[in-house]
C-alpha cells in the first residue's frame, strides 16, 4: 500500500469548462437512459486498452476502481467510479463517492455492498488502497454536497431527478 500514509493526496481535474460541459450532457434524460448500458462497455474497452491503469471518468476527473464483497452473493465485485478527493472533520484526507446511479430510482448495488462490509480495496492514481467506507452522516451533508459540487457542478440535480437521497460515503485509507 504505498502511499497510503500521506493520504490520497490533491488529483488532476478537466478545466471547469469542460466539466460543465459534460456535466450539462451527463444530466440529460437521454444520457441517464442510455449512459447506465453504454458505460460499461467504454469502461471495459478502455481498461483493456490501458491494462487497467484507466477508467472512462478518470479522463476527466479523479476516479477509482472499487472492490468490494457483494451483500448477497459474497463474490467479489468490481465498480468504476468517480471521486472527489476532500478532508475530514479530524484533519484526514479521504475520498467521497456518491451512489448517483445515473440518477435513477434505484440505488446501485456497489452501495448495499458497502453497507454490509464497509471493508473494501480501490485503485486509485496507480495505488492499492484498503479502506473503509463510512456513510456521510446527515449533519455532514450539505457541507460534502458543496465539495462534489465543486468539482462536478450541479452533480446534486442527480439527486432530484431519481427522487431519492443518494448516498455518500467517505473512504478512508486504513493504514
Amino acid at each position: 500500500m504505498a502511499g497510503a500514509e500521506a493520504g490520497f493526496g490533491r488529483a488532476w481535474l478537466a478545466p471547469l469548462p469542460v466539466r460543465r460541459l459534460i456535466g450539462w450532457c451527463s444530466r440529460t434524460a437521454w444520457f441517464r437512459r442510455v449512459g447506465p448500458r453504454l458505460m460499461p462497455g467504454l469502461e471495459r474497452f478502455l481498461g483493456w486498452l490501458t491494462r487497467g491503469r484507466m477508467v472512462t471518468s478518470g479522463l476527466i476527473m479523479p476516479s477509482l476502481v472499487l472492490y468490494t464483497v457483494g451483500a448477497k452473493s459474497g463474490h467479489r465485485r468490481v465498480t468504476e467510479l468517480m471521486c472527489v478527493p476532500d478532508v475530514a472533520a479530524d484533519g484526514s484526507q479521504t475520498l467521497l463517492i456518491t451512489g448517483s446511479n445515473f440518477a435513477g430510482v434505484n440505488h446501485p448495488g456497489w452501495t448495499y455492498n458497502l453497507l454490509a462490509t464497509p471493508a473494501a480495496e480501490i485503485d486509485y492514481r496507480g495505488h492499492r488502497f484498503k479502506v473503509t467506507a463510512v456513510p456521510v452522516p446527515d449533519v455532514e451533508r450539505e457541507r460534502v454536497w458543496e465539495v462534489l459540487q465543486a468539482q462536478w457542478p450541479k452533480y446534486r440535480e442527480y439527486e432530484v431527478a431519481s427522487g431519492r437521497k443518494l448516498r455518500i460515503f467517505r473512504l478512508r485509507a486504513v493504514t
